[in-house]
C-alpha cells in the first residue's frame, strides 16, 4: 500500500513539474472597475483561457461571458512567447494575440494591422 501511495505521488510530482508555466488562473487588468479570471489550459496542441470568474468593483458578478474562451490557440514560441488569438468582449471581436510571461505575471496583447497596432493588458496569476 505504501508503494502505491508513493508511486502516486512521484506521477503527480511529476506531472505538475511538467505544466508550461503559463497554464492556471490569471486575473485581468482592472477595466473600469472589472476585472476577470482566466483560467488557461492545454487546448490541443495549444493554450487557451476560459473566463471562469468575474468581478466588478470588487464583488463578484455574474458576468455573460463566464464560459467564453479568450485566449484562443497559444502556442509557444522558441523565444518563449506564445502566439495565438485574444477575443476582446467590449467590441466581440477576435484579434491576433501574443502572451510575454515574466514570472507570475503576463503581457497579453491584441493587434491589428498585422501587429503594428497592439494594445496590451498586465495580467498576474492566481494560482
Amino acid at each position: 500500500m505504501k508503494f502505491i501511495a508513493l508511486a502516486a505521488a512521484i506521477v503527480f510530482a511529476a506531472g505538475a513539474a511538467l505544466a508550461d508555466p503559463v497554464e492556471g488562473v490569471w486575473q485581468t487588468q482592472v477595466d473600469d472597475g472589472a476585472y476577470a479570471h482566466v483560467t488557461i489550459a492545454p487546448c490541443g496542441g495549444a493554450f487557451c483561457g476560459v473566463i471562469s470568474r468575474t468581478f466588478k468593483d470588487g464583488a463578484e458578478y455574474a458576468s455573460e461571458n463566464i464560459g467564453k474562451q479568450l485566449v484562443i490557440d497559444m502556442v509557444l514560441q522558441s523565444d518563449g512567447t506564445y502566439e495565438g488569438k485574444v477575443w476582446r468582449p467590449a467590441n466581440n471581436k477576435i484579434y491576433v494575440g501574443g502572451i510575454e510571461l515574466n514570472g507570475n505575471s503576463m503581457k497579453l496583447a491584441g493587434c491589428v494591422a498585422g501587429g503594428l497596432i497592439c494594445k496590451k493588458q498586465t495580467w498576474s496569476r492566481v494560482n
